[in-house]
């Protein structure tokens, strides 16, 4: 690919949303929350408040340039859904014999996963700042204004009930059957308003 002389990408700012940009440090400010992200890995992309949208752009941008302007377009939308709208995951709880306990420890922010597969040890999944957990059944439902930040905390719970090594009991069954299902699995990805 050529280099393109001009990249441009806006990103229109929605009522009751307040964005501010310093250099390469965004805020984003709404009705549920702040989110606030340092794009300054980008080098050669600028960006800058025009009226009522931010404009993400570049000059002499080559291939790579080119996929950051609309990467970083992209994450500055999803600041903006983040605090007007909110995402929220939603992940079961799947055993089929021990019956696992999911807490939520708020204090040290982790969820601890006891029983698994039986085991007594407890295992311990990371939650990231400014997200939400709570558990209901057999659901974990994970909220929070940031994407990311939801995202990172429903794969660090998936990440903590995944087999690995000698622990991965026939993964494929025997005689056909479906092996070991237990874990905490994402099904639903929304919106919390």
């Amino acid at each position: 690919m050529a280099r393109e002389i001009y990249v441009s990408r806006s990103v229109a700012v929605p009522p009751g949303v307040r964005v501010t940009v310093d250099g390469k440090r965004v805020r984003v400010e709404g009705p549920l929350g702040s989110v606030e992200k340092d794009f300054s890995h980008a080098k050669r992309v600028e960006l800058r408040l025009q009226g009522s949208e931010l404009v993400v752009e570049a000059f002499n941008a080559d291939k790579k340039t080119y996929s950051i302007v609309n990467t970083i377009a992209s994450k500055i939308e999803n600041m903006m859904i983040g605090v007007t709208r909110g995402f929220r995951y939603r992940m079961k709880i799947v055993f089929a014999h021990f019956p696992m306990s999911v807490k939520v420890d708020e204090r040290s922010q982790v969820v601890v996963i006891e029983n698994f597969l039986g085991g007594r040890g407890k295992i311990t999944a990371r939650i990231e700042p400014g997200v939400k957990v709570r558990v209901e059944r057999d659901d974990v439902v994970i909220e929070g204004a940031d994407k990311e930040a939801v995202a990172q905390t429903a794969a660090n719970i998936r990440e903590a009930t995944k087999l690995r090594g000698r622990r991965r009991l026939s993964p494929h069954g025997r005689e056909g059957g479906p092996g070991v299902l237990d874990g905490i699995y994402v099904y639903a990805k929304e919106n919390i308003r």
